[in-house]
Order: C-alpha cells, then sequence, then structure tokens
C-alpha cells in the first residue's frame, strides 16, 4: 500500500512551511533529549557495528546524533521537504538522508537489500499516521531489522491528546507551533495505547523491554510551560 495523496501533501506542506531554525517544528527538540534519552535504552539489545536508520527523520537532528554512535545512520522521510531541511542541517555530511513512503513494501525491501540488517528508531510516527497505513509502518520495522537488527519505537500514549487539547485552550487559542500542526490536518496522538505494541505482535516479532518516557516538545503553553507529552517506547527485535 501507499499513504494518501492528502496525507503525503499535508506532511509536503507543513514542512515547507517550516523554518530552518533549529526547534521551528513542535517535535523537533535538541537530541539530547530525544535520542540521547532512547539510546542509553536500546544499546543494551543492539549490534552497534550495524547501521542505523532513522525512519520519520523528519529535519535529521535525531539522525545525526546517532550517527555519533552507529557505523553509518541513514535518516528516511516521506516528505522530500523534510529531506531537504535535513540535508541543509547536516553542514558536515555525518548522515545520509532519502525520501521514502515506509508503507511501499517494494521501497522498503530495496532499502533493506542495500544496507542489510539495521537499527531502526522510530520516534512518534505511527502516533500520528493514517489508521490503515500503521501495520505497514510496523512491517517496514520488522523488515528493515531482519534477524540481526533491534528497533527502538517510542509512541505517544492516549493521555497526550489530553494535554495537547489543554494546551490548545488557552485564552489565545493554541500555541503557534501547536497550530500549525492542526492547520495541516495532522493529527497527533491518534493511536490507541495498545495497538502499538499489538501491530509488533501481530508480525511475530518479540517486546524485549518497555516502559514510559515523555516525548519532549519545543513549544510552551501560555504560562510557559514546556509541552511534554507522554509515551511508551519499547525495544524490538529477534
Amino acid at each position: 500500500m501507499h499513504v494518501s495523496e492528502r496525507y503525503r501533501e499535508a506532511w509536503e506542506s507543513y514542512w515547507r512551511d517550516t523554518s530552518d531554525a533549529p526547534g521551528a517544528a513542535i517535535f523537533d527538540c535538541a537530541a539530547e533529549l530525544a535520542a540521547g534519552q532512547h539510546l542509553p535504552l536500546l544499546a543494551p539489545f543492539a549490534d552497534a557495528a550495524l547501521p542505523v536508520v532513522d525512519l520519520g527523520c523528519g529535519t535529521g537532528t535525531q539522525t545525526r546524533y546517532l550517527a555519533r554512535h552507529f557505523p553509518l545512520a541513514v535518516g528516511v522521510d516521506l516528505a522530500e521537504a523534510a529531506v531537504a531541511h535535513a540535508r541543509r542541517a547536516d553542514t558536515e555530511g555525518t548522515a545520509r538522508f532519502e525520501q521514502l513512503d515506509a508503507t511501499d513494501r517494494d521501497a522498503v525491501r530495496r532499502l533493506h537489500q542495500r544496507l542489510g540488517d539495521v537499527n531502526v528508531y522510530l520516534r512518534a510516527v505511527i502516533h500520528q499516521s493514517e489508521p490503515d497505513a500503521r501495520p505497514a509502518i510496523a512491517a517496514a520495522v520488522a523488515t528493515l531489522i531482519g534477524d540481526r537488527g533491534r528497533a527502538f519505537v517510542v509512541e505517544l500514549l492516549a493521555g497526550a491528546k489530553d494535554v495537547l487539547t489543554h494546551a490548545a485552550q488557552g485564552a489565545d487559542g493554541p500555541p503557534p507551533k501547536l497550530a500549525g500542526i492542526f492547520a495541516h490536518g495532522l493529527t497527533p496522538a491518534a493511536a490507541e495505547d495498545a495497538a502499538v505494541p499489538g501491530f509488533f505482535r501481530d508480525l511475530g516479532l518479540p517486546v524485549l523491554d518497555r516502559g514510559e518516557i515523555d516525548l519532549v516538545m519545543t513549544e510552551h503553553r501560555a504560562d510557559g510551560v514546556r509541552i511534554d507529552l507522554p509515551a511508551q517506547w519499547m525495544v524490538l527485535g529477534r
């Protein structure tokens, strides 16, 4: 399957309208607050000699951090505009960036054929994907890790929707970065909590470890409090 043109264009337009300034996207926090917190959870299970694929890389902030810990880091994203952001930001050429529709099974298989088994970093992708596409995203993870790789998956919990709703109900409406998400028709925290591990369980992909953690955002409520969103994380591998 492939994502719908409406969904693809929503992300293309979002990234076209987002500046290159670090943190301009609501989820583009400093790597030390995201991948830097996640990598120690993955490391006990992962072969650090394998490449890593950042699936849904956005501006590549996390990809560039991962490139310091793996021999090769490849960031892929559905939106060409996001890949362009990532390439511009990677002034030292630390990683590779490519456009990829993770629901395109043939494209995912070709990437696996080129790289072999890899570790996968998936941060907050399934929860905002179209419902029909979510099992295909999980299948892409399973294909890419093969037999030797491991995946770190972190996705919003349902409670994140309440946090976002509260932030959007300030006297002045949603703060600007959150308003930008809504304006492009994107729907964060749309997946049910049990559904995410269920997608991988249906593929026969064991959950090796799991827990809860906050996803740090780059936006603040009207009272100045940073919007951090409750999330679940899991390490997957055969």
